[in-house]
């Protein structure tokens, strides 16, 4: 049990800045839907698609192979590592700005270069400090890690503020008239959504300034026989990760061209894509978790090769993360009534609502893939998280096209759901053959089919009023919570208590 309190601790940690960081740049989707219509936002949710792309390609691997390989040797991994990280990524934004007119141009935004040259410094920077993040994660300097990805998402967000509800607002002339001609000065109309890659890259150059203990231990170091080793190990987790980033991006590079004319009545496939790709972050809720888990438990499990306790540790943590995956899941699904008034300033963005709950499910199914995946990197068989992902991928691109032609952006999340369902039941099925981990199947399907039944129920039933939704959804989330402690009363109450109470 100690085990999993200090995992659980980590995971708290890491958590805290997650949670909050994310809860503050998800107050960009309330100011990007309130400055700007679906349709212009299209270019940021397409560009962006590609820009989590870039982020797997630039790193190619080596943060997980940073921590496989750096407790036989952490300064001389770190070294190679970030010297291989920092030349290609020189590299492969140097291509970016130098082509970017006909890159952008065959993206269909001809005009706006400036738009990938910002994107090709936020991503180089990403890559750079990857490392040097993972090495902070790995000597467990948890406080500084939280610190610099707060710090990056709060100057973010004022950012988005400032250029977005403050300086457009004011030279539209919406207030402050007065400052009108100094803000059409410093606004410029042409540019519109592009702010939010600006205020991106000055947040992301901050990143330098709280790393700079990890930058000035590095030296450039290379030696072609040790990388040799590294990419080995790291090359099928990166192509595994393209193909799991393409997986999730790959209905919005495709919605606008796969969805039929007029599908949506008096919308174009532009806004229809405005609307699901804002539509969609409500479901970061989800990844949350996710990401605060893998933080705290890859570098945590991956230490821990030769343990032999692990399977039983992996399965009770599996549980546990089920378990709050599942309150997010009803959390959010049972709130957004209220969530997209608060969250969605212009009505039209309401339209795509009802995908939210099918994306919430997909992202748990794909936070426990991600799970119960440390089996293959564990027996160094990593070959095996490419073989799932690509059938995931080709799951995802079949009901795609299958789908949006004929339920539009919902198609999408089915098809997301499809494949990351898929990925979880190979990826379970396999790591019983490799590695046996006792999970507990049977409570985990219970959890899942009785949450998605009261979700399901509850959204037949619609309230007029906020003052009645509210309070009803609230009881109905602790009756939930009531039985969860009932079925894992062993578990979370204590002895005594139990004993005392006969529980």
């Amino acid at each position: 049990m100690s085990v999993l309190k200090k995992l659980a601790g980590e995971t708290a940690s890491y958590g805290i800045s997650t949670i909050l960081g994310r809860s503050l740049n998800f107050l960009l989707v309330f100011i990007h839907t309130a400055a700007f219509m679906p349709g212009e936002l299209g270019i940021n949710i397409k560009l962006y698609s590609y820009v989590a792309l870039a982020n797997i390609i630039y790193t190619y691997g080596m943060e997980t192979a940073f921590f496989r390989f750096a407790p036989e040797n952490e300064t001389k991994y770190y070294n190679i590592i970030q010297s291989a990280v920092i030349v290609s990524s020189i590299f492969f934004s140097g291509i970016l700005i130098i082509f970017s007119s006909p890159i952008i141009a065959y993206l269909g935004y001809q005009g706006k270069e400036i738009f990938l040259i910002w994107i090709a410094l936020i991503i180089a920077i990403d890559a750079i400090t990857a490392i040097p993040f993972a090495r902070l994660r790995l000597e467990k300097k948890t406080s500084r890690f939280v610190k610099a990805k707060i710090v990056n998402i709060l100057i973010n967000v004022f950012l988005n503020i400032f250029f977005l509800l403050v300086l457009k607002k004011i030279a539209e002339g919406d207030y402050f008239t007065s400052l009108q001609p100094m803000a059409t000065k410093l606004y410029n109309p042409k540019i519109g959504a592009g702010y939010i890659f600006l205020a991106n890259l000055i947040a992301n150059a901050t990143f330098f300034y709280f790393l700079r203990p990890e930058f000035r231990d590095f030296t450039f170091q290379f030696d072609k026989k040790e990388f040799k080793k590294l990419w080995i190990y790291a090359y099928p987790i990166m192509i595994m990760l393209v193909a799991s980033t393409f997986n999730m991006v790959f209905d919005r590079m495709l919605l606008e061209k796969l969805l039929p004319e007029d599908f949506y009545p008096n919308r174009t496939s532009q806004e229809a894509l405005g609307i699901y790709g804002n539509v969609y972050k409500l479901s970061i809720f989800m990844s949350l978790a996710t990401q605060a888990f893998r933080y705290a438990a890859e570098p945590f499990f991956l230490s821990k090769t030769g343990d032999k306790n692990s399977p039983d540790v992996l399965a009770d943590v599996t549980k546990w993360f089920l378990i709050t995956c599942i309150f997010i899941w009803l959390g959010v699904s049972l709130n957004l009534d209220w969530l997209k008034v608060f969250f969605l300033r212009k009505k039209i963005y309401w339209e795509g609502i009802s995908v939210v709950p099918v994306l919430l499910l997909a992202n748990l199914f794909l936070g426990i893939y991600y799970n119960i995946s440390v089996w293959f990197k564990l027996n160094n068989k990593t070959y095996f998280g490419t073989l799932i992902t690509f059938i995931g991928l080709a799951i995802t691109i079949i009901a795609n096209i299958i789908l949006i032609p004929r339920i539009g952006y919902m198609g999408c999340a089915v098809a997301f759901l499809i494949s990351c369902f898929s990925m979880t039941a190979l990826c379970y099925w396999l790591g019983q053959r490799y590695y046996p981990v006792p999970y507990k199947i049977e409570s985990a399907l219970g959890y899942i089919i009785s949450a998605g039944l009261l979700i399901y129920c509850v959204m037949q039933i619609q309230f007029d009023s906020l003052w009645l939704s509210i309070p009803y959804h609230l009881i109905l989330l602790l009756l939930y919570t009531a039985g969860v402690v009932i079925v894992e009363r062993k578990t979370i109450i204590p002895l005594k208590i139990r004993d005392k109470y006969k529980l």
